[in-house]
């Protein structure tokens, strides 16, 4: 089922208000995690696949060691939808917190 797609202001809008750590490029949003290491960058990306199976929405996964490129868009839809915000905040509830 197709969903309404965003404008770029409103997804601009709606990265700025949730305080999402994601950017808007065209029509994905993509974010970049570093990690320790390779295990922790698997660890990161197995949770990050149990959320979008319980969202059944999928993000492109790039792991290059202790980096994971994540790519969110809706595909059916032809852009950015509410469920890649949505995806994007479970997703950064999974972030490692910093030890700043």
């Amino acid at each position: 089922m197709s969903r309404p797609v965003l404008t770029p202001a409103d997804v601009d809008a709606a990265l700025a208000e949730q305080g999402l750590a994601w950017s808007r490029r065209g029509d994905e949003l993509v974010t970049t995690v570093k990690l320790a290491d390779f295990a922790a960058a698997l660890a990161f990306v197995n949770a990050v696949g149990a959320a979008a199976e319980a969202a059944n929405h999928h993000p492109d996964i790039d792991i290059r060691w202790n980096t994971v490129n994540l790519a969110l868009t809706t595909h059916d839809s032809g852009g950015l939808t509410v469920t890649d915000l949505a995806l994007a905040a479970a997703i950064d509830l999974l972030r490692p917190r910093s030890e700043d």
